[in-house]
């Protein structure tokens, strides 16, 4: 993903703009990261270059768990404790 897609994406739950953006692994691009959304609460996963921007009830947790589990040191406290759609508490 390339780093000024950041200039238009908004969370797709509650519209907020802008988002936060941390890179896990970056080459030209950004490979893997997370896209957070400081008022919902909420955390998109970037992977393979690709932002998975879902709502709630398209996202399934043996997808995200996993990329959560395996950037875990590197997910801000509050998004591993407190996201949403999962946290922490779900693996």
């Amino acid at each position: 993903m390339k780093k000024k897609l950041m200039d238009i994406l908004a969370c797709p739950i509650c519209k907020h703009y802008p988002l936060d953006l941390n890179v896990f692994e970056e080459k030209d691009e950004i490979v893997e990261g997370l896209i957070t959304c400081q008022q919902c609460g909420r955390w998109y996963p970037i992977i393979d270059e690709i932002p998975f921007m879902l709502p709630d009830e398209l996202r399934d947790g043996k997808d995200d768990l996993p990329f959560l589990k395996k950037w875990k040191t590197k997910f801000p406290e509050k998004y591993l404790k407190e996201g949403k759609p999962f946290s922490e508490k779900s693996i």
